[in-house]
């Protein structure tokens, strides 16, 4: 049987085009480095992906950016709740606003996060008054961290949530579910695959953030150096092999991320029958 024609032509050619620039852009580049790589040898690639200068580098990481996708997961759930759900003076600005950190340049983040919360800053000063390190600590990188994945979450969840409309919400209220019921029950499902999405995208993007943490983590060795800064320390010391080692471990942990992500969502849908 004949596949439908589809209604507008050329999928050759927009398919062509679609996996050239793919391929010249993502898949070659990647494919050359995953070449040069291999010519360490599993061996080698095992040694220095068990130091623990490594290790501890990728634990900082994996630790606060896990600890940011949490706090955006939370708080970005909030923010797409009240832009979708209410009408305010300066709504469109802080919607505008919220996309502030893919706009800014890392280094001018960094460099703003680490005089607000270092020891004498304006927002520093009281966390080390309460004996917190705000600055130059895990703590400060996932502050860091958070900065720049806030937009994942609210941007994620926004059309979802606006395309439940409240009609879920009266029909729960007609039989007699109050405000939170109907939250868990009825609305939080429909939203739970969006908002997994959104965090598990600011967690990749913290795994591999350097500009906007550099400045505030303080870069110490076995305690807040992260890995894409082990990374250029390698390079630095032209210690290409090491640095390609680290490297493929941050690309194989976002990929295991992403895979298990598009997993979740293939299976939710087999599961609600779509």
């Amino acid at each position: 049987m004949r596949s439908a024609a589809y209604v507008i032509p050329g999928y050759r050619v927009t398919f062509g085009i679609t996996f050239f620039y793919l391929s010249l852009l993502l898949l070659i580049p990647l494919a050359a480095f995953l070449l040069y790589a291999s010519g360490m040898g599993i061996g080698k690639f095992i040694f220095i992906a068990s130091e623990w200068r490594v290790v501890h580098a990728c634990l900082v990481s994996f630790g606060t950016s896990l600890a940011a996708a949490v706090v955006n997961a939370a708080i970005g759930l909030l923010f797409a709740w009240v832009l979708v759900r209410y009408d305010f003076p300066g709504k469109r600005l802080l919607d505008g606003l919220l996309d502030l950190p893919f706009a800014l340049p890392t280094a001018v983040a960094g460099i703003a996060l680490t005089t607000l919360y270092a020891e004498n800053g304006w927002l520093g000063q009281f966390f080390y008054a309460a004996g917190i390190p705000s600055a130059f600590s895990w703590l400060g990188i996932t502050i860091a961290l958070i900065f720049v994945g806030i937009p994942f979450v609210p941007r994620s969840v926004q059309p979802v949530l606006r395309e439940l409309g409240p009609r879920l919400e009266e029909a729960a209220a007609l039989f007699g579910a109050g405000r939170w019921l109907t939250f868990r029950r009825v609305i939080f499902p429909e939203l739970f695959s969006p908002l997994l999405t959104g965090a598990a995208l600011a967690f990749a993007r913290g795994i591999g953030e350097y500009g906007s943490v550099v400045f505030i983590a303080g870069n110490l060795p076995y305690e807040t150096e992260i890995a894409p800064l082990l990374i250029m320390v390698k390079l630095e010391s032209y210690d290409y092999e090491a640095a390609a080692a680290i490297a493929i471990l941050m690309m194989a942990a976002s990929f295991l991320i992403l895979l298990a992500l598009n997993g979740y969502q293939r299976w939710r849908v087999r599961q609600q029958g779509v």
